[in-house]
């Protein structure tokens, strides 16, 4: 079969003439972006798209040695290689989403989402993200300088023998828990006075405000509740803890490299003397050199992983569990506070509940005497229709005959009316 006689069926008019003047073995040029799909298929320029995650973020770097701080903007991946953090530690940071408070606590730093403070702490510095949610506004980098300036506070002074990890986790602690002590005492100055007023008057307005109140209330109290999750699950689980401490791991770390390299030394050194004093070697018997590096480096790692699985049992995790104790009371308080105010809400929620019912029910009642009423003056509006036809009726002729029939008429509505209230009274519809 001739194939190109039957692309050449095939093929459009246009795409023929593309393809005869792009030759077999040119690529085609991209069309204008204003340039019209056609037959030929959709362009899409992807020289203007904006990678995902390669962009650089503003961070505030504090470090733990001077405590100067400095104005930097690292990427994402460079984070991710230089701290040794999956994307997903980095995501919880990123001010584009929202989420929910969190304490990681990772082998070379610990990340920290609490409220208006988003930082990565580690045995060196510590980087605050300037870039916050754009909601926050001016709160939001106040918020951050005022983080900045309390740890540079607190590493000028050095009143206690922290590490510097322990400093910086605190001050963020500190400053959510005081951020949401705060809104809690705003919120309780809001809502005595209106659920006074509206327990002292019920009106759509006054309703209307609460339910805004309490919708405020459900989400402060869940964001308080995060915060004290997190703190209590980190005191609830020792590895977790010992993974934080990460000036002594460095430490403890330097010290065995510090050993690797004397012992590498010495083992040089033997090999350097047998050398001299012994007989020469064949090179088969020789083992290459990337052999011995691999094994040192081997030997090296196995050191490493016995170090990290025994973080745990050598630390003393009792100075950051007080720590930690410390800021779940307050953040307790906060929690407690806010579920007496709820709970006061729900109460007098109650409270309306049944004004409104009382209300319903005396209506109902209302509703029912005027239906009553109404069925009785019916009886006079057909008795009236009745006098009122154009027939002659022998009744019409008696004198007196309509003061009678008015009279027995009235004494028979208001027997009726004293029934249905009577029936009413038995079945318990309403007291009288």
């Amino acid at each position: 079969m001739d194939h190109d006689h039957l692309k050449d069926r095939l093929l459009l008019p246009s795409s023929r003439a593309a393809a005869s003047a792009n030759g077999p073995h040119q690529r085609r040029a991209a069309p204008a972006p204003g340039a019209g799909g056609g037959a030929g298929g959709v362009s899409i320029d992807v020289n203007g798209l904006k990678r995902r995650g390669g962009g650089r973020r503003s961070w505030v770097r504090v470090d733990a040695a001077t405590g100067a701080a400095e104005a930097v903007e690292v990427a994402k991946p460079a984070l991710m290689r230089r701290l040794d953090l999956p994307a997903r530690d980095l995501r919880l940071l990123d001010p584009l989403f929202v989420y929910p408070s969190a304490i990681l606590g990772r082998e070379r730093a610990v990340v920290c989402n609490l409220e208006r403070v988003r930082c990565i702490i580690t045995a060196d510095e510590a980087l605050v993200l300037r870039e916050q949610d754009p909601a926050g506004g001016a709160e939001a980098e106040e918020a951050v300088r005022r983080y900045v300036d309390e740890l540079q506070r607190r590493l000028v002074d050095r009143a206690d023998d922290l590490p510097f990890e322990f400093i910086a986790l605190e001050i963020a602690l500190e400053a959510a828990c005081s951020f949401l002590d705060s809104q809690a005492i705003e919120l309780e100055a809001e809502a005595y006075p209106l659920l006074d007023e509206l327990t002292a008057k019920i009106s759509t307005l006054n309703l209307e405000r609460v339910r805004r109140l309490k919708s405020k209330l459900v989400a402060l109290t869940r964001r308080v509740q995060k915060v004290r999750d997190e703190i209590e699950q980190l005191m609830d689980d020792d590895g977790d803890m010992a993974e934080m401490y990460l000036t002594e791991k460095k430490m403890r770390m330097e010290a065995s490299l510090l050993d690797d390299e004397d012992l590498q030394g010495i083992g040089n050194n033997n090999n350097g003397f047998s050398t001299s004093v012994s007989a020469p070697v064949s090179p088969v018997s020789t083992p290459p050199a990337f052999r011995r590096l691999d094994k040192e480096y081997s030997f090296a790692r196995s050191r490493h992983s016995s170090f990290k699985s025994s973080d745990s049992s050598q630390y003393s995790i009792e100075e950051l569990e007080m720590l930690l104790e410390a800021y779940f009371v307050v953040i307790d308080y906060t929690l407690s506070k806010l579920t007496s105010l709820k709970e006061y809400i729900d109460d007098t929620e109650d409270f309306i509940n049944i004004q409104l019912d009382n209300v319903r029910n005396q209506l109902i009642q209302f509703e029912l005497l005027l239906t009553t009423a109404t069925f009785v003056v019916t009886i006079f509006a057909v008795v009236s229709g009745v006098f009122g036809m154009n027939f002659e009726v022998a009744l019409f002729s008696v004198p007196h005959a309509f003061e009678w029939t008015l009279a027995i008429t009235g004494v028979c509505g208001a027997v009726v009316f004293c029934c249905f209230l009577w029936y009413f009274r038995k079945r318990r519809f309403f007291p009288l």
